[in-house]
């Protein structure tokens, strides 16, 4: 290696030369300003940048910030019948499912959707449970998206800090927050889950938690069998609503503005002028 006067690889200090006219992001703040200026200056497209944007969020985020609440959650019982479990895989189009001891009503493993119809003709649901995972509520997502590939497990059941069941957290959930399969047209910040537009329109997260929307609107919603107000909307429809789809609950119309097949995760909500 050819190295300068004082003995010193020529690389380090052109590095430190190098270093005094270029800064780099020492935090997640600036390197979100890093990233906004790159796509400004066209260096990165925009699907480039939602997926960055996705793992610096991932970081930050627990399991109880994606997870699907208990009140939710599709679950099997374990005295079920073939049929009864096949009409809910049918009416879900889930592909994994808690099951629940009846007795005790605890959960006691998964089923895969898969199984049941590999074992149509021999069913028994005690032979296909596969093993389930418990997490707490606090788990950070990066380190559960790990343990998700190292085990193959693809689903987790999320426990509060009694150890009773809180809801769920798939995969999918995981990687959805970096790879994204909805449009951030309304980019709300992360600690912001209502956003006003105008004099009775709001834009709001559906994990909004119950509590904070009473203390915002001045209403009394339960918020005992739902946390959030996703779970609120699908306790009072009775089902999991669609894009573009409007739930009237009282004065309040919310429209569906961004949704999969397991979940809710946008919403835009008018009030009645003449009730406010």
């Amino acid at each position: 290696m050819n190295r300068d006067i004082d003995g010193k690889s020529p690389r380090s200090w052109r590095g430190k030369l190098f270093s005094k006219f270029v800064s780099f992001p020492e935090t997640q703040a600036e390197f979100s300003l890093a990233l906004e200026n790159a796509s400004k200056n066209n260096l990165l497209d925009a699907d480039s940048i939602k997926m960055m944007k996705g793992v610096i969020q991932v970081m930050n985020m627990q399991a109880r910030d994606i997870m699907i609440p208990r009140s939710e959650m599709v679950i099997v019982q374990d005295n079920e019948t073939f049929d009864e479990v096949l009409a809910k895989i049918i009416d879900s189009g889930h592909s994994r499912f808690p099951v629940a001891a009846e007795k005790e009503d605890k959960i006691i493993g998964i089923l895969l959707a898969k199984d049941l119809l590999n074992h149509q003709d021999n069913y028994k649901l005690d032979d296909m449970i596969r093993p389930v995972s418990f997490i707490p509520e606090s788990k950070r997502l990066n380190p559960l998206l790990k343990e998700f590939r190292d085990t193959h497990n693809h689903i987790a059941i999320v426990v509060d800090e009694y150890g009773e069941v809180a809801g769920l957290v798939t995969i999918e959930d995981v990687i959805e927050q970096i790879v994204g399969d909805i449009e951030d047209e309304y980019d709300l910040a992360d600690e912001v889950y209502i956003n006003k537009q105008g004099e009775n329109k709001y834009i709001i997260k559906a994990i909004t938690p119950v509590e904070e929307f009473n203390q915002q609107f001045n209403t009394r919603f339960n918020d005992d069998q739902c946390d959030t107000i996703a779970g609120l909307i699908m306790h009072h429809c009775g089902y999991l609503p669609k894009k573009h789809e409007t739930i009237t609950i009282e004065k309040f119309h919310f429209t569906i503005l961004q949704a999969n097949e397991r979940r809710i995760h946008l919403l835009e909500m008018t009030i009645d002028v003449d009730d406010k």
